[in-house]
């Protein structure tokens, strides 16, 4: 792999420090000022060249980057003044400093974990001489599929280069192809599986306007969560503010449905932390018709959580399961050129989705389109889904008719992707059918439709619902006996008291 710093004869960096807060954009962002710069390390094994490919890990959402300033060490230096500092420079190349908050609770400060990745640290393409160029020349710029989100410099550094490469030399040596990242500015955010990020640092007033050309990487999906053996992702507002930039830049992100909503309380994200869907809630709901949830939802103020239009492809199939969501957005060519092809994340969402998962695809609306196929029904089958729910159409009908997974629709449809539909991102909260969707929502549905239940509610609905199931085939077997449905359905005081004392000791659904 080339990094930029091959031109120096290194292969690879001894160490790679990197800055907490230096730029004063990003400082204020963050509503605290530090006297001195801080640092921690990054390893070896997290650089990544120009071109690469970075995954999010299964169930994490706040991956960051954060566009930078890279320094590469020429001659040695230790015990070094700020003065001199900037000598000890031999070369200034891009870099990008992944992120990923999810586990920075776990890290305490340290960033082993969520800055350690493989690929959390790309750098390069080019490595800039800095021989006729001082400390303050230089400007780093990001873009996120295409669109300026970072643009600085470093004559604003609260830490001149100088002043770091001084006070690192107090402490330890810097060797030749040591590596410092100087820090971010404002506009470093979250991003999703098939955004592109590029990173661009040159000395626009130097002679020649030397440039490292755009450090590109692309973010994939990662299909592996992380083990109960250690610690596992867990969010909190704060952390999805902090990684989002602020909290309008948050609300922006939850309003386009890249985002997950604040919460009171610290929020898992980890797949690893077990399913609402415990055995016990399973029992509870086996039998119980989606009609008798929705009513129970109802109570509780969810009007508006039905996916409408759809059906299930064999008569009397169910579904229930936690759902993974993948987002289509309208056609266009030049989208669909970019994210439409390769592994893209109609693919992704096929061969991430989990045993025990629903994969639920927006579609918006149209039943005119092919959004699965017998080959990604079957991948889906294969993986273990619990089902797939789409509010568009499905191709290959017949086919996937003859698979086992329960698939529910707006029904056939020939045609093929590219269409009506590009590809976008998956794991985000959708609209399908008209209802909202977030990832691990619980995903219910029989002939009569299909419903999402927000997790936190899941246990109460169930109990509830099973219990109204109990009473609602008591009421049936009454009136199956000739009992006028006049005071019996809902059942009046009198007639309440005679199915208690009927159903006393039957306790609930086994």
């Amino acid at each position: 792999m080339t990094y930029g710093i091959e031109q120096l004869g290194i292969e690879t960096p001894g160490k790679i420090i990197a800055v907490h807060l230096n730029y004063p954009s990003r400082i204020a962002q963050r509503g605290r000022t530090p006297q001195f710069p801080s640092y921690f390390f990054k390893p070896a094994s997290s650089l990544a060249p120009t071109g690469g490919t970075i995954e999010r890990p299964a169930g994490t959402e706040l991956l960051a980057f954060e566009g930078e300033i890279a320094l590469v060490i020429g001659e040695p230096a230790r015990w070094v003044s700020p003065e001199d500092g900037w000598k000890h420079v031999a070369r200034v190349t891009a870099a990008n400093d992944f992120g990923l908050y999810d586990l920075r609770a776990a890290d305490k400060g340290s960033n082993v974990r969520n800055k350690g990745g493989d690929g959390f640290t790309p750098i390069g393409p080019v490595a800039i001489p800095t021989a006729g160029i001082g400390q303050d020349a230089w400007r780093v710029r990001t873009w996120v599929n295409g669109a300026l989100v970072q643009d600085d410099t470093s004559d604003t550094l609260a830490f001149p280069f100088g002043q770091l490469v001084a006070d690192l030399s107090q402490h330890m040596t810097l060797e030749s192809g040591d590596v410092i990242l100087t820090g971010t500015p404002a506009g470093s955010s979250v991003v999703v599986p098939g955004d592109v990020v590029e990173v661009e640092v040159d000395a626009p007033n130097a002679a020649g306007s030397p440039s490292t050309g755009r450090l590109v990487t692309t973010v994939a999906q990662g299909g592996t969560a992380f083990g109960d053996f250690g610690n596992t992702p867990a969010v909190n507002d704060t952390q999805r503010v902090e990684a989002w930039g602020d909290e309008a830049a948050h609300a922006a992100a939850v309003a386009a449905g890249k985002a997950s909503p604040l919460s009171e309380s610290p929020v898992s994200t980890s797949a690893t932390d077990g399913s609402p869907l415990t055995d016990e809630i399973r029992a509870l709901l086996d039998g119980v018709a989606v009609a008798t949830v929705s009513a129970a939802l109802r109570k509780r103020g969810y009007v508006d959580v039905f996916i409408d239009g759809v059906h299930p492809n064999h008569e009397g199939d169910t579904i229930l399961g936690t759902a993974k969501t993948l987002r289509f957005i309208p056609f266009r060519p030049d989208l669909f050129k970019q994210h439409g092809g390769g592994f893209n994340a109609q693919k992704r969402a096929f061969d991430t989705v989990e045993a025990g998962e629903v994969l639920v695809v927006e579609a918006r609306g149209i039943p005119s389109t092919g959004t699965v196929g017998d080959v990604l029904a079957l991948r889906a089958q294969v993986r273990g889904a619990a089902g797939i729910v789409t509010d568009g159409g499905v191709r290959d009908f017949a086919a996937v008719q003859e698979f086992d997974i329960p698939v529910f629709s707006q029904g056939a449809h020939p045609s093929v992707l590219g269409r009506r539909h590009v590809p976008w991102e998956t794991d985000v909260t959708i609209a399908c059918g008209g209802a909202a969707v977030q990832p691990g929502d619980i995903v219910m549905g029989d002939r009569d439709g299909v419903i999402v239940i927000p997790p936190f509610l899941l246990e109460e609905v169930a109990r509830e619902a099973a219990a109204q199931e109990r009473a609602d085939a008591w009421v049936a077997e009454q009136v199956a006996q000739g009992a006028p449905v006049d005071g019996l359905f809902p059942m009046n005081a009198e007639w309440r008291a005679k199915y208690e004392a009927e159903t006393a000791g039957q306790g609930a659904r086994a």
